[in-house]
């Protein structure tokens, strides 16, 4: 088997509003997909759309829903229709709330310098992880980045490393902080006029990108 790359950073791209992006990030080995059930957001899709696209989500590929402060029977009907295997709350949701749904969750925390995420960590520790992302009055993605050296050396929770990435700075995300997953929304699309649009060819784009922040990393 030497000489094989095997991508350990796992990849998810989130906000597919159309079946033709969803297949062709598929298609290209994406290891998880999003759909942001957050009405506000220009990327959103109802519960009966999210349902449509995620049928098309083949076996061992994680179809993740994206909530914010939504009342609790809107998260279950969206789990049970759209056939989540992972939710994903970017709001004030506790602990207490995100373990409510009997499915692995992830919390999302907008850094800045005054978050504690040693204590987020903590308050979260039944999570699957924390998703980073930059601090922004508007709550989901923030579509920025954040200064990583605010990230403690070790955290207790594995790391899913958000805000602003793209083809042309994943790499050095990757090499320097050697996340278990990364997040991308905005950074793989058409344009910023396109939100919720994606550019399979940069989403190929950024896949290389990993894959040589993985080489820098082990030297």
């Amino acid at each position: 088997m030497t000489g094989i790359n095997v991508r350990r950073t796992r990849i998810k791209v989130c906000g597919f509003t159309r079946e033709a992006d969803l297949d062709g990030a598929l298609a290209l080995g994406v290891d998880a997909v999003g759909f942001v059930l957050y009405p506000p957001s220009p990327r959103a899709v109802d519960v009966a759309r999210a349902a449509l696209l995620a049928s098309r989500v083949p076996p061992f590929v994680s179809r993740v829903g994206l909530f914010v402060n939504e009342a609790p029977e809107v998260v279950a009907l969206a789990a049970r229709t759209a056939r989540l295997d992972l939710l994903q709350f970017h709001g004030d949701e506790g602990p207490e709330y995100c373990e409510r749904f009997g499915l692995p969750y992830i919390k999302a925390v907008r850094v800045r310098p005054e978050t504690d995420l040693l204590e987020c960590a903590d308050r979260f520790r039944g999570a699957r992880a924390l998703l980073l992302d930059a601090w922004s009055e508007a709550w989901g993605g923030s579509g920025k980045c954040f200064d990583w050296s605010l990230i403690p050396p070790s955290l207790p929770l594995p790391l899913i490393l958000s805000g602003g990435l793209d083809p042309d700075n994943v790499a050095e995300a990757v090499a320097r902080i050697r996340p278990a997953a990364v997040d991308v929304s905005s950074g793989v699309e058409c344009g910023s006029g396109a939100k919720g649009i994606k550019d399979v060819a940069r989403v190929a784009a950024f896949i290389s990108g990993v894959e040589h922040g993985e080489a820098r990393s082990a030297g």
